[in-house]
């Protein structure tokens, strides 16, 4: 970086807030409730929480200790804490792509969340035809091109205003926000008559959903959805760790982190499923259920005569679009800190370079959906975006998570010994000296099974594995199934 004093988050209220504004994304609030709904509910979501604990938190933990030891992002951390750091240096450099990546195509989908409360309020959307509005919408290159814009607009101006006054104070005033439209909803929707049958579902554990799929699906969907939620594997956590301090233990303020994750994912199923129920709609609608099936629930909704539908649907989408711009401004904040160290520029300096670069390349996803749609990388119905979140979600998730736990626990690079002593520096919960076997040697042998699983899902549709559909990660959403010509995955 230049010179000068690094900045630093101003609170440790701050640091919970923005590393969980990164991982709170449109996977948590979208694919989380239906993915509970193709899966029976509530004992779906029991082994979801198992699985984030034993695999989400230890990784976490892994990935904020290289941060918070270096004081750097892992574009120029590595070095700093292996002498010889020898792939990692090839490493780092795929975990900076992956969050170029990641954005190329998120810009694109948080787009939608914030053009669709703006359609709704000013009664360009039908909700008796929503599918037909989305159709629509996405078949216009100019509507697309200016909505990724303002994303990037807002992600890079608040970016421009400081790590403190910018990325913390921002993020922290969205989270707010986002939970109380969040828990707004959830007061109204659980009003609603018939309601209580949707909370049932969600919450009282059956085994009814085992006639019809099978224990290993309902298991191994608990186990992606768990494992590529928080978003770990490319660095956009670790340089929220180096901006931390020592005073609270690493493994302490995941669990913190991870509980509030999960506890957005969970209000946005008390929201879903209570009102999914009380208007007759199936709660395992799929990839449709945020664009089609949702918005058709919101048009029923009256109190008298008098229709609420569009106040309940556009706050709904600003909930979504606060989830989505909370993650854009968090790995903007990362992108921009691995310039200011690699080239020794400003923040400012370092917006300028970065900001046209993304804008121009996030086009093509933008354009995926109408001038590019002939470009099918998987085939009929795919598109740009399609690609982008293969090579982000099935691709440099989980090998940089599986690299950023060789890192810390190889004895060649940083070890155990020095990542556990960073980890547990501070008050709070720590790991323990025990859990190194399983660190080295179980976690990545599920990180693996994961990651070779899911290519067989993507390449060899008749392999014995869970269902297509249902086997995608979180940061994968598919585009509603109605018009014809989109089968598009999105984030």
């Amino acid at each position: 970086m230049s010179g000068g004093k690094r900045e630093s988050l101003a609170t440790s209220l701050g640091f919970l807030l923005v590393s969980a504004g990164c991982a709170v994304g449109l996977g948590n609030v979208w694919r989380f409730p239906f993915i509970v709904g193709q899966n029976g509910g509530a004992l779906f979501v029991l082994l979801y929480v198992f699985f984030l604990v034993v695999f989400g938190l230890p990784t976490m933990t892994a990935e904020f200790a290289i941060g918070r030891a270096a004081q750097r992002s892992v574009a120029t951390g590595y070095p700093l804490l292996c002498p010889r750091p020898g792939i990692f240096n090839t490493i780092s450099k795929a975990q900076v792509a992956g969050n170029w990546l990641l954005m190329m195509y998120y810009t694109t989908v948080a787009g939608w969340m914030l053009a669709y409360p703006v359609a709704i309020l000013s009664g360009w959307f039908d909700f008796a035809k929503p599918e037909a509005f989305f159709a629509t919408f996405t078949a216009s290159p100019s509507a697309q091109v200016f909505w990724m814009a303002v994303v990037c607009l807002i992600g890079f101006g608040v970016c421009a205003l400081g790590l403190e006054k910018g990325v913390e104070n921002v993020t922290k005033k969205m989270m707010a926000a986002l939970f109380v439209i969040l828990i707004g909803l959830c007061i109204y929707v659980l009003t609603l008559p018939g309601a209580s049958v949707g909370l049932s579902f969600y919450l009282k554990p059956s085994l009814a959903v085992l006639e019809t799929r099978s224990l290993f699906n309902v298991v191994f969907d608990a186990l992606g959805q768990s494992f590529f939620t928080l978003s770990l594997g490319i660095g956009s956590m670790a340089i929220f760790g180096s901006y931390t301090s020592r005073r609270y233990t690493l493994c302490g303020e995941s669990a913190k982190i991870i509980g509030i994750d999960t506890l957005v994912a969970f209000l946005s199923g008390l929201v879903i499923f209570p009102a999914c129920f009380a208007f007759g709609t199936r709660p395992d609608s799929g990839p449709s259920l945020i664009f089609i099936t949702l918005p058709k629930v919101f048009g029923q909704m009256h109190i008298g005569d008098i229709s609420i539908g569009p106040w309940v649907g556009a706050a709904f989408f600003i909930f979504l679009g606060l989830a989505a711009l909370t993650t854009v401004i968090t790995v903007f904040e990362n992108i921009i800190a691995m310039t200011m160290e690699k080239r020794g520029c400003t923040r400012h300096q370092a917006i300028r370079r970065n900001a046209p670069l993304l804008f121009v390349l996030s086009i093509p996803c933008a354009l995926g959906f109408n001038l590019f749609s002939k470009i099918q990388p998987f085939g009929a119905g795919s598109g740009i975006m399609d690609l982008e979140d293969f090579l982000v979600s099935n691709i440099a998730l989980p090998l940089g998570s599986l690299a950023i736990l060789i890192f810390c626990v190889s004895r060649r690079y940083w070890g155990w010994d020095n990542f556990l002593k960073e980890a547990n520096a501070g008050q709070g919960l720590r790991l323990a000296n025990g859990l190194r076997l399983y660190m080295a040697y179980i976690l990545p042998a599920v990180m693996l099974f994961v990651f070779a699983a899911a290519l067989a899902v993507k390449f060899l549709p008749s392999a014995p594995a869970p269902k297509a559909d249902a086997q995608k990660p979180p940061a994968e959403i598919s585009a509603p199934a109605e018009p014809a010509a989109d089968g598009h995955q999105h984030p």
